[in-house]
């Protein structure tokens, strides 16, 4: 490293691996999540085993693959013989429709807080605007249900405009007036209670952000020189309007450069899990006048973000806010993070745990005669038994379309 005290352009990665054994479970959910649509999407909520291959082609499972994969999650996935046909039947297990059922219950009673993160999320554009496509693809990320153009959007004119723009011809959400109480950025809250907790002194928090290096990173003395007088450096809040502002000084676009890391980092803060895919944040590239090379310029702050590559063979990159993450958990979980993590940990369990053959499910007329799991994990076994006399699992009748499906993926470097 130079003997600078300006943080360098480039540097190199450094693995965390809580973060990325994280992504090695993601990995799998999102191949369930795949099934599970598919199942859904047939009458009965059955699939025909001879059908699955065709089905599975799409994921770019090979012949027998998905048969395969299927049968290591049976606390997801149960096989049965239909009585009179004598064919085998895929149908997702009662837990998995539960599990289902708490996730979609958990989206809807948070629909007041999406439309405060919607709202935040329109003014931090420049345009005071955001297009509709863009919010589409990353609604997962915002805890934003499929319908929200409708259940969201139009169901609340009081906040929300939607227009076609002439220009694009695309679809734009817009607020309809902009609320100064919102303009108050999540680093500014943590400061605060910082400075309130701790007694730390003012000016040296007033523009700073929490760092936490990944172990192994390497830190000399000009390093932390650079550090420290990035942490002191006024900038814009991303909900400022800057252009008033004579933006071609050094200083200025020293001060832009940080206010790219603010935008990103309330943007983290908006979303559920506190983290997106790199390759949704640059749909909202132009939109925030955040870089071009955004990976390149997120590794510059390595003690603000972390970029796990694992999960998708390195295809896609997906940034987390490491304040909010403790060993791969989310400090502050939500109802709707919880839910989403039940899936995962159903995924988890051994085969060898469940009460159910590998090969096949006896099938039964009356599913409430069907044994409830036999999971040993007792966080599992709890909560899912807790919730159970509180819900209809039969009420699961539809399923979410994959976002990863549709999505438009832009070049992050571009």
């Amino acid at each position: 490293m130079s003997k600078t005290t300006s943080i360098p352009k480039k540097i190199e990665r450094v693995r965390d691996h809580g973060y990325d054994n994280y992504m090695e479970v993601q990995k799998k959910v999102r191949k369930v999540l795949k099934f599970q649509d598919i199942i859904c999407s047939q009458p009965n909520q059955t699939l025909p085993i001879s059908r699955l291959d065709m089905f599975a082609s799409r994921f770019g499972f090979k012949q027998f693959e998905a048969g395969s994969f299927i049968l290591k999650f049976p606390h997801v996935f149960e096989i049965y013989e239909h009585p009179v046909q004598r064919i085998l039947y895929l149908r997702l297990t009662r837990k998995a429709l539960l599990q289902m059922e708490q996730e979609k219950q958990a989206l809807y009673a948070q629909i007041p807080e999406s439309v405060t993160r919607l709202r935040k999320l329109i003014m931090l554009s420049n345009t005071g605007r955001i297009r509709l496509e863009h919010v589409r693809i990353a609604r997962a990320e915002f805890g934003l249900p499929d319908d929200f153009e409708f259940s969201v959007v139009l169901k609340h004119p009081q906040f929300f405009r939607l227009f076609d723009a002439e220009e694009t011809r695309s679809k734009y959400i817009e607020n309809v007036e902009r609320d100064p109480n919102l303009a108050i950025c999540a680093i500014e809250k943590r400061r605060e209670q910082e400075y309130r907790e701790k007694g730390i002194d003012a000016e040296n928090i007033r523009f700073s952000f929490i760092v936490n290096f990944p172990p192994g990173f390497k830190i000399n003395k000009y390093y932390k020189i650079a550090v420290w007088k990035w942490q002191r450096l006024p900038y814009w809040s991303p909900y400022d309007d800057v252009s008033g502002h004579d933006l071609r000084s050094m200083e200025a676009q020293k001060r832009m450069e940080k206010r790219a890391v603010a935008t990103i980092h309330e943007l983290l803060s908006l979303t559920v899990e506190k983290k997106i895919t790199l390759e949704r944040i640059a749909h909202f590239r132009m939109a925030m006048n955040l870089p071009n090379k955004l990976k390149e310029f997120l590794l510059q702050h390595q003690g603000i973000f972390y970029i796990s590559t694992r999960g998708n063979y390195g295809k896609i990159h997906t940034v987390f806010l490491r304040e909010e993450y403790k060993k791969g958990e989310l400090i502050a979980p939500n109802e709707l993070y919880l839910a989403r993590r039940k899936l995962g940990e159903l995924i988890l369990l051994s085969p060898r745990k469940s009460n159910m053959s590998k090969e096949l499910v006896t099938y039964s007329r009356d599913r409430e005669d069907d044994e409830f799991g036999g999971i040993k994990g007792d966080y599992v076994e709890d909560s899912f038994e807790d919730s159970y006399s509180s819900l209809d699992v039969n009420a699961v009748s539809d399923c979410t379309d994959d976002e990863n499906d549709s999505d438009q993926i832009l070049d992050a470097e571009g």
